[in-house]
């Protein structure tokens, strides 16, 4: 799953966000990327239970979707 966090912009966003989701999953990969402003997540949570635990935590979050609409069927995040 992939998510887009508007709010982080700094290395503070990223820890927090990181440890709002390992409070909710401790077997969650987690990578964060301030660049981008996205988490990259593999985590038994679904993605309403992700963005709920990142806005409880200050960081409203929306989940960017794959996009297989593309001729060679491949898929590319949006």
């Amino acid at each position: 799953m992939k998510f887009h966090i508007a709010d982080m912009t700094c290395g503070h966003c990223v820890s927090m966000v990181t440890k709002a989701i390992l409070a909710a999953d401790t077997d969650a990969k987690v990578e964060v990327n301030l660049t981008d402003k996205t988490l990259q997540l593999s985590s038994d949570l679904s993605p309403a239970e992700v963005i709920d635990v990142l806005t409880a935590a200050g960081y409203p979050a929306t989940e960017v979707k794959a996009n297989c609409c593309n001729p060679a069927n491949t898929c590319h995040s949006a």
